[in-house]
């Protein structure tokens, strides 16, 4: 069973969703794809979809509201993220992305020893089903601009302004 909330952010509703084995989606109930990203985890885990409680949602709720009040610097929920061995890696390497701060779609690539894969990882980073708990938004172009998020550029300058603000790491106007 999968179990689905929504969550009010100060950037908007998200839609959550948990397996009994932790935490499988959190998008932004305006992205386009949520309902299709519920469709493939639905066929992926072989699990029906019902709105519902669970202490992974529970935990999550809790640890976005420290995270968007500035006390929370890590998520430590436990995530289902099917996905090909590629994608699972870039994943993995998104969360080593320290918090307010930002690397480049080629150095993510460098990271996971796939240099010349920087499509593929930024296509990776857009496949994430997890937003926020998994930073995707921490990736940003060579040149430094602002591309690639799927809950938009708006709320992707938000975050990492957030960040940086209670970081306390110098804000790069640039990025702005």
């Amino acid at each position: 069973m999968i179990k689905t909330t929504k969550i009010i952010t100060p950037l908007g509703e998200m839609i959550a969703a948990a397996t009994e084995a932790g935490i499988c989606l959190l998008e932004f109930s305006d992205d386009k794809i949520v309902n299709e990203e519920l469709t493939e985890l639905k066929e992926l885990l072989v699990a029906e979809i019902k709105e519902g409680r669970s202490r992974h949602l529970r935990h999550l709720k809790k640890q976005l509201k420290e995270y968007f009040s500035g006390k929370r610097k890590f998520f430590d929920l436990p995530l289902v993220t099917p996905g090909s061995d590629f994608q699972k890696a870039v994943w993995d390497e998104l969360l080593k992305i320290p918090y307010g701060e930002t690397v480049s779609y080629h150095q993510q690539a460098e990271a996971i020893n796939k240099p010349g894969a920087v499509r593929a990882v930024g296509s990776a980073n857009g496949s994430n089903r997890i937003a926020i708990v998994i930073p995707c938004h921490r990736v940003i172009g060579a040149d430094g601009a602002l591309v690639g998020y799927g809950g938009g550029l708006q709320r992707k300058r938000w975050l990492l302004d957030h960040e940086r603000k209670f970081s306390g790491k110098p804000v790069d106007i640039s990025l702005f």
